[in-house]
């Protein structure tokens, strides 16, 4: 089934752009001067540590918000000032929001049935066997698995048949193997209907595996705006290198460097040559192993293939191949 027989076969798809958008609560500065665009039918991640203000950004696109400075357009509209109701949106909550004392069903077409929609059944069905939620439609919320409500969340937004679609963590309650296939549920499902979809996390593999761009917030500023590839392999700050990649990557402050220099673990080894280092622990994790040590008085993590030969309390030499160096000014943090 095509996103046609979901959205309507000239179902619009819009476009987000913010322009310096701030909000401040007195000397409070939650976002200060952001600007970025979600091109319509993209998958865009807002990610960061908590209180950088990606859920204050989402709030604000939403319409529950309004921002003490700046513009949103949704579809080259203006909508700064808009209530929710006229942005041609849905959204999908942490909590999921499910009534619980209504059935599935009665929550995935609660919307429709307000603004009395017609063809409701219809649309309930194709979007019931769209998420396998066809023999769950009569239960209520309480005798559902953190997954199936997860879906009805979904059903809800989908049915809306909104060209934008909103998601504030919404996997941050599911354990850690249903985590991964609700991700990929999800992208997918994106990727069918064709809508725009702005996505909230802290979690940088949701952002790596699921995003077209990632849009990375510090203290209520962007920090770098790319694919999960840019943020990667071409980090523009020391932040976005420690914050993307898991482990994330190395930054040491060498003898004889001025330059704050990073390494990924995986392009660091142990050899003959190389940095004089005392193994401090070994993680075995079934491909590979990760090998925490310490050299001229600073942490790193070296990732091997396999099982490693290095033990706790090993000296060590590593080394890396400059081409896998990434510099960084040692004051201000940005790329060299």
């Amino acid at each position: 089934m095509g996103a046609g027989a979901i959205l309507g076969e000239n179902a619009p798809v819009s476009s987000i752009q913010l322009e310096n958008i701030s909000r401040h609560w007195g000397e409070s500065r939650a976002l200060d001067g952001i600007t970025f665009e979600a091109a319509a039918g993209s998958f865009v991640v807002l990610l960061g540590p908590s209180g950088c203000g990606k859920s204050t950004t989402l709030r604000l696109i939403a319409g529950l918000d309004y921002p003490t400075a700046g513009t949103i357009h949704i579809g080259g509209r203006d909508v700064t000032r808009l209530p929710p109701a006229q942005r041609g949106l849905s959204m999908v909550f942490q909590s999921y929001a499910l009534f619980p004392h209504l059935s599935v069903a009665e929550n995935i077409v609660f919307g429709l049935r307000v603004r009395k929609a017609e063809g409701i059944d219809a649309k309930l069905k194709r979007v019931a066997d769209m998420l396998g939620l066809e023999k769950l439609l009569q239960r209520k919320p309480s005798q559902l698995s953190g997954g199936q409500q997860q879906r009805v969340a979904l059903g809800r937004a989908i049915i809306a048949e909104a060209p934008v679609c909103l998601m504030d963590e919404p996997l941050s309650n599911l354990d850690a193997q249903l985590r991964g296939e609700m991700r990929r549920e999800i992208r997918a499902l994106q990727q069918r209907l064709g809508v725009t979809m702005v996505y909230v996390t802290h979690d940088q593999t949701e952002a790596m595996t699921m995003a077209d761009r990632v849009v990375l917030l510090r203290a209520g500023r962007i920090e770098q705006v790319g694919s999960p590839e840019d943020l990667y392999e071409r980090p523009a700050t020391a932040f976005t290198a420690s914050f993307i990649g898991a482990p994330p990557m190395n930054l040491l402050q060498l003898e004889g460097e001025r330059d704050t220099v990073g390494v990924r673990p995986e392009d660091v080894h142990i050899g003959a040559e190389g940095l004089a280092a005392r193994v401090g622990a070994v993680e075995y994790l079934g491909a590979d192993s990760l090998v925490a040590a310490r050299a001229q008085g600073q942490d790193l993590l070296v990732r091997v293939p396999g099982r490693a030969a290095a033990r706790a309390g090993d000296n060590v030499r590593i080394a890396w191949d400059r081409g896998n160096e990434h510099r960084f000014d040692s004051q201000t943090g940005g790329r060299k």
